[in-house]
């Protein structure tokens, strides 16, 4: 797993996880999830470009997918931090 901190040093990863959070705080419950499109639209970046930086968070366990055909969905997942809180 790569360092979290490392991972979100990149301004673009941290307006990812912060247009999650936004949409986890919208939602509630319901999970907060946004396809990559929904993120794409929202950074006006392109998709491979967003595509990469949701990798790298998706492989240091920062936000998790969900696939649904041909879409993914991506949520936040809080585990990561609070292992680093405590170890």
């Amino acid at each position: 797993m790569a360092d979290i901190f490392g991972v979100v040093a990149d301004s673009t990863r941290r307006e990812i996880l912060r247009i999650l959070l936004e949409r986890y705080n919208q939602s509630g419950a319901a999970g907060g999830e946004l396809s990559v499109s929904d993120i794409v639209v929202q950074l006006g970046l392109s998709q491979p470009t967003v595509s990469k930086h949701l990798k790298v968070l998706r492989e240091a366990g920062l936000v998790g997918v969900r696939e649904a055909g041909q879409h993914r969905y991506y949520h936040l997942d809080y585990a990561p931090w609070r292992r680093s809180r405590t170890g």
